[in-house]
């Protein structure tokens, strides 16, 4: 599988994995939360979320991701740790991504999908398109 077919079945950037699955603590039930579940429930896009912490620069991000932490609930140790929290997940985030890893984190954060749909559903109807034209045009011909 060529890197553009991986890029199709993960359009998200690999570097971002180690952050976004990194635990930011324990919800009230006992489970452990990742910071790509605190984004997703705080209504962020995580991984576009995470491209502009990268891009903010370590101690910015720290401060930007501190600021997140603090306004998430459902994991009460964070109240009085977000701080801390910040600061440890904060040296997680990949010093400088690949210029094409935040520009595909964006594309896939910003429509939802992926690029390609448009293509392959064009494809679609031209196959149904000449399948029409064969079955039709077969039928016709036993005259």
């Amino acid at each position: 599988m060529t890197m553009t077919g991986a890029n199709v079945l993960n359009p998200h950037p690999p570097e971002f994995e180690r952050f976004l699955y990194a635990p930011v603590g324990e919800d009230r039930n006992g489970y452990v939360v990742t910071v790509l579940s605190t984004l997703a429930r705080l209504n962020l896009d995580p991984w576009k979320e995470t491209a502009e912490l990268v891009t903010l620069g370590r101690e910015t991000a720290r401060e930007r991701l501190g600021i997140l932490l603090s306004k998430f609930r459902d994991v009460p140790a964070l109240g009085s740790d977000h701080g801390k929290v910040a600061r440890e997940l904060s040296l997680l985030l990949p010093e400088s991504p690949p210029m094409n890893s935040l520009k595909r984190a964006a594309s896939s954060a910003s429509d939802g999908r992926l690029g390609s749909s448009g293509a392959i559903w064009t494809i679609f109807a031209l196959l149904f398109f000449l399948m029409q034209i064969l079955f039709v045009g077969g039928l016709g011909s036993g005259e």
